[in-house]
């Protein structure tokens, strides 16, 4: 008899190629709760403009990153599989599905549907909610599950960015470095469109978002809001790594589009620190448990060369938890608890 262990992430293209990013960005894009705005101008925004004009850039940014073994959120994500096996043991089956593309979901289910399982357990790699990623993916696995007739009992690990074992693998990834030697400390997390906060705010919370200090404190009325749940953690992991107020930013990267998405803008806040004099900084991506294009490209690339730029010398990128000790026996503890 053994237990089914569904790993979820958002996805990559199969390759670097413009064909290929082109068909990720339609699938992804094209999901409702990515962006939600009316079915028809959707359409037209990521088949007749998005689409055709960034997928031949996006696919030049994936081929620098592209490694050997392909992608690296897919490489890191088949390694932190085997390696929470090895940790699990023979009793359980660890299975990596992607939100979009491949693997999917779809395949991984299937793979668990063979083997027998008695039970299921998924786990979405998000450790902070948002509907575009959390509340997507397991909408996605709740609808496989029902077409593929699946009868076993299905449990869902919500976001976990308030568990001790994230927070401590966080902190763990920066051993070895001396804080020190840095001007100041950036937390940049993926942003979100502000409708989308208002949106889940109101569906989730008590509807008095106000983008600020009510995202400090944790307390039922915020566990759902993306914005709160960054701030918090950042709070936490600065707090345990004793940064003090003054020496660390939160902010948030990767918006698109002219709509407001949630402030302050990474990219922005990197121009003001190198006009300040900031000469080195040190860069956290907590929302990413695995590196990809959003953190080895846009902030270990794109970002050092806007800091390099406007003054500053170099952004130093603490890795994605990835396949860290810490983070495959703290994600055991997770998953069993």
């Amino acid at each position: 008899m053994k237990t089914g262990i569904l790993l979820i992430n958002l996805g990559t293209p199969d390759s670097p190629s413009t064909s290929d990013v082109r068909k990720y960005l339609r699938e992804f894009l094209m999901d409702p709760l990515v962006i939600d705005i009316n079915p028809i101008a959707r359409w037209i925004l990521i088949n007749l403009i998005i689409a055709p004009i960034r997928g031949p850039k996006s696919a030049k940014l994936y081929k620098a990153i592209w490694t050997k073994e392909g992608s690296p959120l897919l490489t890191n994500g088949v390694a932190l599989k085997a390696k929470l096996q090895t940790e699990l043991g023979d009793h359980f089956l660890v299975t990596l599905g992607m939100r979009y593309q491949n693997p999917s979901i779809q395949s991984a289910l299937k793979e668990l549907q063979s083997a027998g399982v008695t039970k299921i357990i998924a786990i979405p790699l998000y450790p902070q909610y948002a509907a575009a990623s959390t509340a997507s993916s397991i909408e996605s696995m709740k609808k496989e599950v029902a077409a593929l007739g699946l009868k076993q009992e299905v449990k869902i690990i919500p976001h976990f960015y308030q568990r001790e074992e994230y927070l401590n693998a966080l902190v763990a990834s920066a051993n070895g470095l001396n804080l020190e030697n840095y001007d100041h400390v950036l937390f940049s997390f993926h942003g979100l469109p502000e409708r989308q906060i208002l949106k889940n705010d109101k569906l989730m919370g008590d509807g008095k978002c106000a983008f600020g200090s009510c995202c400090e404190t944790s307390r039922p009325e915020n566990h759902f809001c993306y914005r709160a749940n960054c701030v918090q953690t950042a709070n936490e992991i600065a707090k345990r790594l004793a940064i003090k107020k003054e020496n660390f930013t939160i902010a948030f990267q990767s918006r698109l589009g002219k709509d407001p998405w949630i402030k302050p803008y990474s990219d922005f806040e990197i121009i003001r620190l190198a006009k300040e004099g900031k000469k080195n900084i040190l860069a956290f991506s907590p929302a990413f448990v695995a590196d990809c294009l959003e953190t080895i490209f846009e902030i270990g690339t794109e970002y050092n060369e806007l800091f390099r730029e406007n003054g500053g010398e170099s952004i130093k990128l603490v890795p994605s938890l990835n396949t860290n000790p810490e983070w495959v026996a703290g994600l055991k503890k997770i998953i069993l608890s």
